[in-house]
């Protein structure tokens, strides 16, 4: 059986002193079962990926690849891929979020960003280049966390597949890829951010989310440090 390395290189070592300050080394969980592991892939929509992505200040093209080539390997494990869209409803209904948009986003800003992710916005889409698999889940979200006012009930759903491993990654750290984590956490699965799979449009910001993140949320390697329970290492 194959399980988790103690070591995870990339990540600077005070990094890793600041958030496991509570337990003895970096590890969270063991081995993963691949078969009851959902890899849940967030905003890789063509409001944040490709050239002049409205909410992206660099493309993400180079993210999406290493996703679409992890997402493949949870494949071959027999686990569920989940690609979930951040999306706006109209002023009014459940699917705006009035709270978030009206007061902190700027009005100059608002009715370009709810507009971009609206359903029947080009840039609410996938990126062409997401390698979306007939078995993959394709969920709409209404806030930052996958599980929150989402029409679909996204942890009956992984319960109902058997799932006990979640995996996020996408965008951005420490906003909707942080969120998605937290209640995830809350909600008794295991949890997993692989740090090479996440990004934001900052890097402090990036930082701060894996520092929260490793803290008390998740288990935070990059994923050459992740094996499956029996089988081979996964390939970064």
């Amino acid at each position: 059986m194959n399980t988790f390395t103690s070591t995870n290189p990339g990540l600077p070592e005070d990094l890793i002193r600041q958030a496991t300050y509570r337990r003895n080394g970096l590890a969270v969980f063991g081995d993963i079962d691949p078969s009851r592991t959902a890899l849940l892939v967030l905003n890789m929509q063509n409001a944040w990926v490709g050239p002049g992505a409205p909410f992206s200040p660099e493309p993400l093209d180079d993210l999406l690849k290493r996703i679409n080539v992890f997402a493949q390997i949870v494949r071959e494990g027999r686990g569920q891929v989940a690609w979930i869209r951040t999306t706006v409803g109209a002023p009014g209904t459940p699917a705006y979020w009035s709270t978030y948009y009206d007061n902190f986003v700027a009005p100059e800003l608002r009715v370009h960003a709810v507009a971009a992710l609206t359903p029947e916005s080009p840039m609410h889409e996938l990126h062409p280049s997401a390698e979306v698999h007939l078995d993959d889940w394709v969920i709409d979200k209404h806030r930052f966390s996958a599980f929150a006012g989402n029409p679909y009930d996204l942890d009956r759903n992984l319960r109902d597949r058997g799932v006990e491993n979640v995996i996020v990654v996408g965008t951005a750290t420490n906003v909707c890829c942080e969120s998605t984590i937290r209640d995830a956490q809350a909600r008794d699965f295991r949890t997993f951010m692989p740090f090479d799979l996440v990004t934001a449009p900052t890097a402090d910001g990036h930082t701060a989310g894996l520092r929260s993140v490793m803290q008390a949320f998740a288990d935070v390697r990059n994923t050459a440090a992740l094996t499956w329970r029996d089988a081979q290492p996964v390939r970064s």
